[in-house]
């Protein structure tokens, strides 16, 4: 009840923030959607808890008590020695032994077995729950409203760099980023892809902002340290992303062309990344993404996952990617589909992408002529949807988890199909989406 009782207290205080802020405020959109929709992710992010709490009882495997409890060997030194604290929390001066002995090894999860990323991102889950104990006492709801909130931020300024470009669609576009299911609930919760949103929704507000001129010089700095800590978390989404920013912001700087440009890009940075470690020595993209489905493919086996999907082992060469890549975008886009018998996890999933598929197509009925269409921003978000799906089902042989990692690009999705709607039909046959 405590626990309770706290997390509600720093809920209100939250609200209190976003109702004063002008940066919640988003032209258009009713202010007690913006409210509501904070409340709804934490009652998504307790949804959550309630399912690893109560459902799925394995608390060591369940992502929000593994960093949960393993900050609390990182929290205990506080009390002994805060500088251990500190250097642990920020990540410096704590790579030693004294380090290793006292308090990683307790971790369960500060080393993983099946890890070949450049970066353990579970460091990052597990440093943010260590910085939240000290406003949490330890518990837990106190950490989903903190999470929930970071999302909350995330997701709103994804809403404003998109209602920039679509003013007048403001209200679906606020639908889009909230109210998809999956998104909302695995970007609610004490875990990786909530902190993915925050991280990626600022990056694209001033990336967009700075293209549109509408975001203040100085807040530009901060796109250094949300790329970064995108880096940590999941790579594979920045670097998913860089193509279609490159050459979205060559089209803002040099209007015309978009589709050459976007192809001259892509070229490009295929050359360089299929031999990126020419470029930067012992980093090999091929070789880091193979590695990766090979560690998938072990622990999905080593657990005996009931959502494994038989999946043949990439090898290190452009060909073996090249010939994956239809399953792998099947498996992306789709393969939630035949999931509806894994339990109700799968049957919500299923429902969801034939919600999603009725969705496009129906925006795709209320179509503009082609010549009015932001072609520059439309190849955007189809660049970072095919590139993010490619890595995940090249990488992913578990559906569950496709589910999960595929959250940052199902926005994008129904933001190509906004690109491309036009605007006077839609309106007109739904008024309520009209905005303020």
């Amino acid at each position: 009840m405590p626990g309770i009782l706290l997390a509600i207290g720093y809920a209100s205080l939250f609200l209190y923030l976003i109702h004063r802020s002008r940066f919640f405020r988003v032209d258009g959109v009713p202010d007690r959607w913006v409210l509501a929709v904070f409340v709804l992710k934490v009652m998504a992010g307790t949804a959550l808890w309630a399912l690893y709490t109560y459902v799925i009882v394995d608390r060591p495997n369940a992502d929000i008590y593994r960093y949960f409890d393993d900050s609390a060997v990182m929290y205990s030194a506080l009390k002994t020695s805060p500088g251990d604290y500190l250097r642990m929390l920020t990540g410096i001066g704590n790579d030693s032994p004294h380090f290793d002995s006292l308090y990683y090894r307790v971790m369960n999860n500060w080393y993983r077995k099946y890890e070949s990323n450049m970066y353990n991102d579970a460091h990052t889950i597990i440093r943010f729950n260590a910085l939240v104990r000290l406003f949490s006492f330890g518990h837990i709801h106190v950490h989903t409203v903190f999470a929930a909130f970071l999302a909350f931020v995330g997701s709103i300024g994804l809403v404003k760099a998109i209602a920039g470009l679509m003013p007048r669609l403001v209200k679906p576009l606020f639908l889009a980023v909230f109210v998809i299911p999956s998104v909302l609930f695995w970007s609610s919760g004490v875990i990786k892809e909530t902190f993915l949103v925050f991280a990626l929704g600022l990056l694209i507000w001033l990336v967009f902002g700075a293209l549109g001129r509408r975001v203040k010089g100085w807040l530009l700095l901060l796109i250094v340290p949300l790329s970064t800590l995108l880096f940590f978390l999941k790579f594979y989404v920045l670097l998913s992303m860089v193509p279609a920013l490159i050459a979205y912001t060559w089209c803002k700087l040099r209007p015309g062309r978009p589709l050459l440009k976007f192809a001259v890009v892509h070229a490009i940075l295929l050359v360089i990344g299929a031999n990126s470690e020419r470029f930067i020595p012992g980093f090999d993209i091929l070789n880091t993404l193979a590695w990766k489905q090979k560690d998938f493919i072990g622990l999905a086996v080593s657990v005996n996952s009931g959502s494994y999907i038989p999946t043949p082992y990439l090898e290190p060469t452009f060909a073996s990617f090249a010939a994956q890549a239809p399953h792998a975008l099947y498996t992306t886009f789709l393969g939630p589909l035949q999931a509806w018998q894994n339990g109700a996890m799968g049957l919500a999933s299923a429902l969801e992408t034939v919600v999603l598929l009725l969705a496009f197509a129906m925006l795709l009925l209320h179509r503009k002529p082609w010549q009015q269409v932001d072609k520059a921003f439309l190849l955007y978000c189809i660049s970072f949807c095919v590139l993010l799906a490619l890595v995940i089902g090249w990488t992913t042989p578990v559906m569950g988890a496709v589910v999960r990692y595929r959250v940052p690009l199902l926005p994008f999705l129904l933001f190509a199909a906004l690109a491309v709607t036009d605007e006077d039909r839609l309106l007109g046959r739904w008024p309520w989406l009209r905005p303020l």
